[in-house]
């Protein structure tokens, strides 16, 4: 089993707390789009980027100082999005590490895929930005992602936003088992009894709010960690940051989490 998640844009350096256990597989990819972005102008990749005058200017800036293998971090302490800090890779105790390594891999528009520990740079560039000589990151990485991970694996749970899910998505196989997770904020109630068929689920009377989802998705990961989890169906004893599983609106390859919209702690 593997989960996937997504990268965090804000990212920082760490050279310090834990050395780097490889580099990235991709990395001579990740080479071919350092490069096309170094021929580009400040305006072009600030049209890539999507960013203020301020951040175009420090990427661009970092861009011709990047060095794909020297003064790296490890890519689980080196972002530090909203998902990350509830993981808390920092304090991960004795076989955390461990089974993070061997069982999470991280979709990125600049590195392709990555192990935790691999060693990474800060860089600016998501999924959906039009930056490869292929003119999407999405044509430019095709199944090479999922190939990775079928490679590795036979069953796939996702935690990755729904634009990164897609790098994996589209080239699923019927020999892949492919679990999504949802943590979302009750709407309504369902019938007492009433367990929904696989269309229903598609109108799920379940919000599933971005800040909420990222929070939850770390914690997940961190769950999984300390309870050394090896199979999907463990997932469901979660019950964090007032979450827990419901089967009403569950199916066998969808994990639905709920809380009520007034509850759990942040």
């Amino acid at each position: 089993m593997h989960f996937i998640i997504s990268p965090a844009k804000k990212m920082k350096m760490d050279t310090d707390t834990l050395a780097p256990a490889g580099l990235p597989v991709y990395l001579d990819r990740t080479q071919e789009l350092l490069d096309w972005m170094r021929k580009k102008s400040l305006s072009e990749m600030k049209a890539v980027w999507k960013c203020s005058d301020k951040i175009a200017q420090e990427a661009y800036t970092r861009l011709e100082k990047t060095e794909l293998k020297q003064d790296l971090t490890p890519a689980f302490l080196s972002y530090e999005g909203i998902q990350y800090q509830y993981m808390a890779p920092a304090v991960f105790e004795d076989g955390q590490w461990d089974y993070v390594q061997e069982h999470v891999r991280i979709l990125s528009g600049f590195y392709g895929i990555l192990r935790p520990l691999d060693g990474v740079v800060p860089y600016r560039l998501e999924m959906q930005a039009k930056a490869s000589e292929a003119g999407s990151l999405y044509a430019f990485w095709g199944r090479s992602l999922y190939e990775y991970l079928a490679a590795e694996t036979d069953c796939i749970v996702n935690l990755a936003s729904r634009e990164y899910a897609v790098c994996v998505e589209k080239y699923l196989e019927k020999e892949m088992r492919y679990v999504t997770c949802v943590f979302g904020e009750e709407q309504g109630k369902a019938d007492a009894g009433h367990v929904l068929k696989e269309a229903e689920r598609a109108f799920l009377p379940v919000i599933q709010k971005g800040t909420h989802a990222k929070m939850a998705r770390g914690e997940m990961v961190r769950f999984a960690a300390e309870n050394r989890i090896l199979a999907p169906e463990g997932l469901k004893d979660f019950k964090r940051l007032g979450y827990e599983y419901r089967e009403e609106y569950s199916g066998k390859d969808l994990y639905v989490f709920c809380r009520s919209a007034l509850g759990g702690r942040d």
